[in-house]
């Protein structure tokens, strides 16, 4: 992830949506890295802006790995990523990047993990925004007494990526995880 949030983008942005198990993701990205995952239902609703340029194949690389994530065959993500946040959310969104396949954190300990243990909700807000949900594997934070929590996709979608993640890691790809 960059370390310079106010650098322009290089180059073009493109844009293309995906169909996936959990709805119609938009996949974002410049020739730098994906910048943006949306969900088609989630809270923070977003546009294409009119300068981007829907295309499939400069996403291909990110699509690909999405559908192996869906389908149980992949649990890390190997993707240049380019998110765009302050120095606060960039090393909030370094720590989620660092949580392993199939395991849950609280918001506490992610505050923890970053040395700033009194900025508990600072750390949900930037949690929150994270452009990259799923790649950055935001849904793996979850309340100190172990409830699942708010999710920009909403917490069906939430229940839904853990539990494709506990079923991989148990081996069980048969189980109904919605």
């Amino acid at each position: 992830m960059t370390n310079d949030p106010h650098r322009p983008c290089n180059g073009p942005i493109h844009y293309d949506d995906i169909d996936s198990p959990i709805g119609r993701l938009r996949l974002v990205a410049g020739r730098d890295g994906l910048h943006e995952i949306w969900f088609e239902q989630g809270r923070h609703q977003k546009a294409a802006r009119p300068e981007w340029i829907r295309a499939a194949e400069p996403l291909a690389f990110a699509r690909v790995q999405l559908e192996e994530y869906f389908a149980g065959e992949r649990t890390t993500f190997d993707l240049p990523l380019r998110p765009l946040g302050t120095p606060f959310q960039l090393a909030v969104w370094q720590e989620l990047a660092r949580i392993p396949y199939g395991v849950t954190i609280s918001y506490g300990e992610l505050a923890r993990r970053i040395e700033q243990p009194l900025a508990v909700r600072a750390v949900g807000a930037a949690n929150g925004r994270n452009p990259l949900p799923i790649v950055v594997p935001c849904h793996r934070v979850i309340g100190s007494n172990g409830s699942l929590t708010g999710f920009g996709g909403g917490l069906p979608t939430k229940r839904y990526l853990l539990a494709l993640e506990q079923r991989v890691a148990e081996g069980d790809l048969f189980a109904n995880g919605r």
